[in-house]
């Protein structure tokens, strides 16, 4: 039987855990709608430009990462090739929309219109993903927490010095 501090200890063991993969995207997740709700409230052009880089280069390392790791890994637990494709091309959706926002400035036409649809696709995808994928992932035989090192490995690099993201946060500071 488990003595108090020995739970105690079970306890503060468990908090001090690395978050595993699926808590890694659900956070995210939370970080990108944060960005698209305060992009609602921007007013000014170079602010917006700013933000929506910022969302831009987010969901470019996200989606890279889910689909060289964590995709092809729930794909072969879950055995659900319907619910695995969509997905990709729910990604590709929005990476069509990234696109075009990275060749846009904030007064052209149209650019509030595809941020806000961005968000929107966006939001649908976490939706199915939270209540669909990773329920399934969470009962398959994948260990998350080994996927979730190499995705914050792979995010690292991704996010380092030498790619567009690590430059973009110099030029922020």
């Amino acid at each position: 039987m488990a003595t108090r501090s020995s739970r105690t200890r079970q306890k503060k063991a468990g908090a001090r855990r690395k978050p595993d993969a699926i808590a890694l995207l659900r956070e995210d997740h939370a970080r990108v709608q944060e960005m698209f709700d305060r992009f609602e409230k921007t007013r000014g052009e170079e602010r917006k430009q700013k933000l929506v880089t910022e969302i831009c280069e987010e969901l470019k390392v996200h989606t890279q990462i889910e689909e060289e790791i964590f995709y092809p890994a729930v794909r072969e637990a879950i055995d659900e090739a319907d619910l695995m494709d969509e997905a990709l091309v729910e990604h590709q959706s929005a990476k069509d929309l990234i696109g075009q926002l990275e060749g846009m400035d904030p007064e052209d036409e149209l650019y509030d219109a595809k941020v806000t649809v961005l968000g929107e696709y966006v939001k649908h995808h976490v939706k199915e993903e939270q209540s669909e994928m990773f329920p399934k992932a969470r009962k398959a035989d994948l260990d998350l927490a080994a996927l979730a090192d190499t995705m914050r490995e792979r995010k690292s690099t991704l996010m380092g010095e030498g790619g567009s993201f690590g430059r973009l946060k110099k030029l922020l500071r």
